[in-house]
């Protein structure tokens, strides 16, 4: 139950960082712009503008026009998800709490490690895309009231890539939930141990 148990831990943690994940690549305050009352935010899909009340959102019709931060990011972030849906279908045949491959019971726990490195690749690319945004945001050198700062979505974003690496972690680790085999105590040996045992009586 407890090798059950961790693995089970490691996946709901990765399936709960893709979902953040998920949510940080449709949200629209990558990055900001406040100006007084005035906002403006730029999303990996949408920008938005307008007062707090009265938003304005329109899609982007032109990749080639959007900063190089966006582009990028707005083409990472779905390989990342890619390989999280691999991972998932991986782990869920290789874990102990599903009955795939159980006549192959070592290449089943394989199965199970090779999807917990997919969701640590998953979550590391999400995590260094992430941070080379905030990076890309933070170094911009125009006018300071033009300055633009990274938003809510670059938060969400490194707990996703953080939760998907921690849960694949927990799956990949064959030590964390690998138990020995049973000993088997034959009718030989106890006879074998009965009879040593009568030498000292």
């Amino acid at each position: 139950m407890a090798t059950s148990g961790l693995q089970l831990l490691g996946f709901f943690l990765s399936l709960a960082g893709v979902a953040a994940t998920v949510a940080a690549t449709v949200m629209v305050d990558w990055k900001k712009l406040v100006q007084g009352k005035h906002r403006s935010y730029e999303g990996l899909w949408m920008s938005c503008a307008g007062v707090q009340d009265r938003m304005t959102c329109e899609i982007y019709q032109s990749i080639l026009k959007l900063p190089t931060e966006i582009q990028v990011t707005r083409a990472v972030l779905p390989v990342s998800l890619l390989l999280s849906a691999l991972a998932v279908l991986i782990s869920t045949v290789g874990m102990k709490c599903t009955h795939f491959m159980d006549s192959v019971p070592k290449s089943k726990s394989m199965t199970a490690m090779i999807g917990g490195i997919t969701f640590i690749l998953s979550g590391v690319l999400t995590i260094i895309i992430t941070s080379w945004f905030v990076n890309m945001v933070l170094s911009y050198s125009g006018h300071k009231l033009f300055r633009p700062e990274f938003g809510n979505a670059v938060f969400v974003s490194w707990v996703g890539g953080l939760l998907t690496a921690a849960g694949g972690a927990f799956l990949s680790c064959r030590r964390c939930w690998r138990t020995n085999p049973p000993v088997s105590m034959s009718s030989s040996h106890l006879l074998s141990t009965n009879h040593s045992k009568s030498n000292y009586v």
